[in-house]
C-alpha cells in the first residue's frame, strides 16, 4: 500500500480557504496578517500536521533577502546622542559593526534620530520604504526618543543598558565581572584603599554595575577600607576639581579607578605623582590611552555580539518587544600600564 502523499503548504491554504503566500506570512510570523487569518491558518497546520521542509525554508528565506540588482538587505544603526565621534556608536565602531553585518550577508546604514537627525515618525517611514526590518539600536540618554519607536515590524537590538525601555535584546560589557576581577588584581598588588570615582550617567547607562561591583567587593573589607564611591556631576564635570580634591583628601585612596580625563590632570595639579602616590586604572580603556592601565570593554566583541542577535532574529522572523530579552555579556579585559605599581 502506498505511503500517503505529505501535506503541502498549499494543501494549508486550500483547508483553510487562504492562498499560499497567506500561509507562507504566517508561519513566517509576519505582521501583515489579521488575528483572526494567523488562528485559522496555525489551526489548519495543526489539525493537517504540516511540516514545512527546513532547507526548503532556508533556501526561500536567502531568496527574500536578495534585493534588486543583487543588492543585500539592510541593517539600520541607529543612534540618539548627536555628539558622538565620527564612526563610533557608544563607543562601538561602525566598522566592527559592518564587518559582522557583512559575514551575516547585510550591509549596515547609519542613522541620527531626535536633535540632529530625523524625528521617529519620520525615521519610521523611511525604515518601511527601504525595506528595512533590523535595527541595530545606540542610546546615548535613558528614556530618550528611541523609545519612541514603533517596533512592532521591526526586529531590533540595542547596545549597553542606555534604553531602558522598551526591554529588547542586547549585547554589553560585563561591566561586574571586569570590576570584580580588577579589585582582585588591585587586592594582589598590595592596594588596600581602593577608591572608584565615576559620573552618575556612567553607572545608570552600565545598569548600576559599577556601584554594584564596588558594593559586593566592600561586604569582605572592614569598614575602615570601605571608601564611598565618588560621584561626578556629569553637568559641570570640568568644575568638580574642588569636590573630588575633597573625597581624595578625606578618604585618602591609595589607587583610584576612574576616567582619563580630567582625573589625569586634577591628580597633577594636586601634586600627586602616578603610581609612586596613587595608582590610576581607566575604568573604559581605549587604545589612545596607551601605556595607562584600564579596562577593556572589548567593543567589537559587544557589536559583534549584537549583529549575530539581530541576525538570529531576522532568520526566525521575530519581530516587535520580546517577551523575554535576551542579554550576551561580553567580559572586559585587563590591560597593563605604567600606571599601577607591579605592572
Amino acid at each position: 500500500m502506498p505511503a500517503p502523499s505529505p501535506i503541502s503548504l498549499n494543501n494549508v491554504a486550500v483547508e483553510a480557504g487562504v492562498s499560499a503566500m497567506t500561509v507562507s506570512r504566517v508561519l513566517r510570523n509576519s505582521p501583515r496578517v489579521s488575528p483572526q487569518t494567523r488562528q485559522r491558518v496555525l489551526d489548519t497546520v495543526r489539525r493537517l500536521g504540516y511540516q514545512p521542509d527546513p532547507l526548503i525554508a532556508q533556501l526561500m528565506e536567502r531568496v527574500r533577502q536578495q534585493r534588486a540588482h543583487g543588492e543585500r538587505e539592510t541593517l539600520a544603526l541607529v543612534a540618539d546622542h548627536p555628539h558622538a565621534p565620527s564612526g563610533l556608536h557608544n563607543y562601538v565602531k561602525l566598522e566592527d559593526i559592518r564587518d559582522r553585518a557583512t559575514g551575516h550577508g547585510y550591509r549596515v546604514e547609519p542613522f541620527r534620530i531626535g536633535r540632529g537627525g530625523v524625528s521617529a515618525k519620520r525615521l519610521q517611514g523611511i525604515l518601511r520604504a527601504r525595506g528595512i526590518r533590523g535595527v541595530l539600536l545606540s542610546a546615548g540618554v535613558p528614556g530618550g526618543i528611541l523609545g519612541q519607536l514603533d517596533l512592532r515590524e521591526l526586529a531590533a537590538v540595542t547596545f549597553g543598558f542606555g534604553l531602558s525601555q522598551p526591554s529588547l535584546h542586547r549585547a554589553s560589557s560585563n561591566i561586574t565581572e571586569g570590576m570584580l576581577d580588577i579589585f582582585s588584581r588591585l587586592e594582589s598588588r598590595g592596594y588596600r584603599r581602593i577608591g572608584v570615582a565615576v559620573t552618575p550617567w556612567v553607572d545608570q547607562r552600565a545598569g548600576h554595575t559599577y556601584s554594584g561591583a564596588l558594593l559586593h567587593h566592600q561586604q569582605s573589607l572592614p569598614s575602615s577600607r570601605r571608601l564611598p564611591m565618588l560621584m561626578l556631576p556629569q553637568e559641570n564635570l570640568a568644575g568638580a576639581f574642588s569636590l573630588f580634591e575633597k573625597w581624595l583628601h578625606k578618604h585618602r585612596p591609595d589607587v583610584l579607578i576612574s576616567m582619563h580625563e580630567p582625573v589625569l590632570g586634577w591628580l597633577e595639579k594636586l601634586g600627586r605623582r602616578i603610581p609612586e602616590d596613587i595608582g590610576l586604572l581607566i575604568h573604559d580603556w581605549l587604545p589612545a590611552m596607551s601605556g595607562l592601565a584600564g579596562m577593556d570593554h572589548r567593543r567589537h566583541e559587544v557589536a559583534a555580539a549584537a549583529v549575530d542577535l539581530l541576525a538570529a532574529q531576522l532568520q526566525h522572523h521575530e519581530y516587535g518587544v520580546p517577551p523575554v530579552p535576551r542579554q550576551i555579556l561580553i567580559p572586559p579585559g585587563f590591560v597593563e600600564g605604567g600606571s599601577l605599581r607591579g605592572s
